[in-house]
């Protein structure tokens, strides 16, 4: 199939003048791609070894340019989006305006978010590593080995649930910080938790089975170590990765960049331009069908630009830069989830790093406690988890419960994920999952928007438990 693809692109680059570094940049990429596409095991294999040096897919589809047109465009669209505000600002105005009170709203407080996620990274450095760092010290005393265990384990549920568990949620909801202040708190919440399982799941066996000989020093990971962890692009803890030899500075500038003025200011107008003005008085609307229909759809193609604009904004490129500055030297944050014709598969590509986390500490571990039975159980296991966590930062990120992500992901996630499974191989598949995506991404953006507004017109009266979870967007059209 590959053999049969260079042709193709081959022919086509006599018929229509290709150039030749284009094709050849083609041919390693798609060479690099029979490499990434080898079978599940050996490619687990490969990432839980951390011992391979690969470069971001992006990156090198953006050499060939052909590929960066399309990236020209979506930057032309943002000019376009900007030419429309400044012109309707004009016309309603008399003056050109770029009024970004949207920004400094969502992003307000952040004096109380930087002092808090200090807080936070504090505890996650130093309290997980020396609480460790004493029980492993301690663990091959006789006698006392039992006690010493007990004593960490409870120790660090306690610090755990503490600090990474009801401190974060506190700082949310005590100081009623604004959407985006909120979510930065919450993901890094959710971060921390992630990258210290990791050093504690893959610390402690290490401990256990290495018993320091009389006279010799225990060998327990340095603190540098876990501190290059936890800022690294990884959710899998070793002592040691792949690093390149040097700094590109001007690229970690150009990826920060990327991300404060391009997608930032791209999402600024996708909500500016296309969604504000349609949901602001939808909850005022009687619920018909036809409202619903309208609305869904019109809300798909902004979802799926804020789909893209988040793949692209954080997968790409806040993880390059991060890995950059660290010389982090293994950068397949992602695979070619746009080519994917199962659901199976766009959920192994689309997040490498979430990904890898959940299938060693999630699917594989509950395969181990079942002894290797009950595959499709672990599989919704995994489903749920990652369910629950996504509804967690939505319902404290925007402030309400509206369980929209948790029923479309533990629900029709799971629902495609087995039955547009890896054996669904023709071209058909991939536009059916493209359009799901759309659909799906349009339900997110519509429902939430709705419910956001219904939020600020038909506040709560009470504080039950019925009147926290029920959807103010079922009830305030007919107030």
């Amino acid at each position: 199939m590959k053999a049969e693809l260079i042709r193709h692109v081959q022919s086509h680059a006599n018929n229509q003048k290709f150039e030749e570094s284009d094709y050849l940049k083609l041919q390693n990429i798609l060479k690099a791609k029979g490499e990434r596409s080898q079978p599940n095991k050996q490619f687990h294999k490969n990432i839980k070894d951390k011992s391979v040096v690969h470069v971001s897919l992006s990156s090198e589809l953006f050499e060939i340019s052909h590929i960066r047109t399309i990236y020209h465009m979506f930057i032309a669209a943002l000019l376009l989006f900007i030419i429309s505000t400044l012109a309707v600002d004009y016309i309603d105005q008399g003056r050109l305006v770029l009024d970004f009170d949207l920004f400094y709203y969502a992003f307000g407080q952040l004096g109380t978010v930087v002092w808090a996620w200090t807080l936070m990274l504090a505890y996650a450095l130093l309290g997980p590593y020396y609480v460790l760092s004493v029980w492993a010290s301690l663990n091959h005393s006789r006698g006392w080995r039992t006690c010493v265990s007990a004593a960490a384990a409870l120790t660090l549920c306690a610090a755990q649930t503490s600090m990474l568990g009801i401190f974060p949620v506190y700082i949310v909801l005590h100081y009623q910080l604004p959407p985006a202040s909120r979510f930065i708190i919450i993901l890094e919440q959710i971060r921390f938790v992630m990258k210290s399982y990791s050093f504690i799941r893959e610390t402690t066996p290490a401990v256990l089975k290495n018993t320091p000989q009389k006279g010799e020093p225990l060998r327990y990971p340095s603190l540098s170590s876990y501190l290059y962890f936890l800022f690294c692009p990884t959710l899998i803890y070793r002592e040691v990765y792949p690093r390149n030899p040097y700094i590109r500075w001007n690229y970690v500038g150009m990826n920060f960049l990327k991300v404060k003025s391009l997608t930032l200011f791209y999402l600024y107008f996708i909500l500016v331009r296309l969604c504000i003005p349609v949901f602001t008085n939808k909850s005022n609307q009687p619920f018909s069908t036809r409202t619903f229909i309208l609305a869904l759809f019109h809300a798909a193609f902004p979802g799926m630009l804020m789909l893209m604009l988040g793949f692209y904004a954080f997968l790409h490129c806040w993880l390059n830069a991060f890995a950059e500055m660290l010389r982090f030297a293994d950068r397949m944050f992602y695979r070619d989830w746009w080519n994917s014709t199962s659901f199976a598969n766009y959920y192994r590509t689309w997040n490498i790093v979430v990904h890898d986390w959940l299938y060693y500490y999630g699917y594989r571990d509950f395969l181990w406690l079942t002894g290797h039975k009950l595959r499709s159980v672990a599989t919704l296991s995994v489903f749920a988890v990652s369910a629950l966590v996504h509804e967690y930062a939505f319902t404290l990120g925007f402030g309400f419960f509206y369980p929209v992500m948790f029923c479309t992901f533990a629900g029709i996630g799971v629902v495609f994920n087995f039955a547009m499974n890896d054996k669904r191989k023709s071209p058909v598949w991939n536009i059916i999952m493209w359009t799901c995506l759309f659909i799906g991404q349009g339900v997110h953006v519509c429902l939430y928007c709705v419910e956001w507004y219904a939020q600020i017109q038909c506040p709560r009266t009470g504080t039950s438990f019925w009147e926290l979870v029920t959807p103010r967007s079922w009830i305030c059209s007919y107030q």
